[in-house]
């Protein structure tokens, strides 16, 4: 166990031995865990993250000094990774080692979310040599990373919400809205300013106003509310409909 080369304490080693043990609820019935931690559990990111530092972060640094021929990028979160590197040989070499080394302790890529891309400052230009198109974009931590450039012509890196992301976060804000209908206007403009607002916080990038721009603009539509309001202008006249629409931002 990893966690041994840290932790002297046994009465806490043996807590987190149980907590893996523990299982889960489904529909009301305790599953066994069988391997892995609980998906959910509060403890399973921390985990993953100290199992891939001894299982990737170290190699990988290892193998950087002994096999590399240039820079090396390595960039990890949690159980996302990009790494870049100056040549495609040395890249398919990385990937076919990581897979061994993963299969030591039991791990396997996702095959649908690795990729071996050309990218970086040069990208274009090659692939514009070869008959290409642009170079492909890659999604990392919310953002999709394209190769673009400044106003002076320079290379730089933009980067954009993840389309699907934000047509998540879009649905989940209509459906809490809908749960909250029956709420006074300025509470629901209080939930939605301080959920835009971190939404904001962590998204407001260089490059990526105008989609953000785009969110803001459905969430607006999201917020208003058509009200009927009845008037009467006489004893006998009809009432008139009136549509009035409150937005609290």
């Amino acid at each position: 166990m990893f966690l041994g080369h840290r932790i002297a304490d046994r009465r806490v080693l043996g807590l987190i031995c149980k907590w893996l043990q523990a299982g889960v609820m489904e529909d009301g019935r305790r599953v066994a865990a069988t391997k892995g931690t609980p998906q959910g559990a509060v403890i399973s990111p921390l985990l993953a993250n100290i199992y891939l530092h001894y299982v990737l972060d170290l190699w990988a640094r290892q193998w950087r000094q002994r096999h590399a021929r240039g820079d090396v990028i390595i960039v990890r979160y949690a159980d996302d990774s990009v790494v870049g590197f100056r040549t495609k040989v040395q890249a398919q070499q990385f990937l076919v080692q990581l897979q061994e080394r993963l299969a030591k302790f039991g791990l396997s890529l996702n095959a649908s979310k690795t990729r071996l891309i050309e990218f970086g400052r040069f990208a274009a230009r090659n692939r514009r040599k070869r008959g290409l198109g642009k170079p492909q974009a890659f999604d990392f931590l919310g953002f999709t990373h394209c190769c673009s450039t400044n106003r002076n012509g320079g290379f730089q890196i933009l980067r954009l919400t993840v389309k699907k992301r934000m047509r998540a976060t879009l649905l989940a804000i209509r459906d809490e809205l809908k749960r909250r209908r029956h709420e006074p206007v300025r509470v629901q403009g209080q939930w939605l300013t301080r959920v835009v607002s971190g939404y904001f916080n962590y998204h407001a990038v260089p490059g990526n106003l105008i989609r953000l721009g785009g969110f803001r603009s459905a969430v607006c539509r999201l917020l208003c509310i058509p009200v009927i309001v009845t008037t009467h202008s006489g004893g006998c006249e009809p009432p008139i409909p009136v549509i009035v629409s409150h937005l609290c931002w």
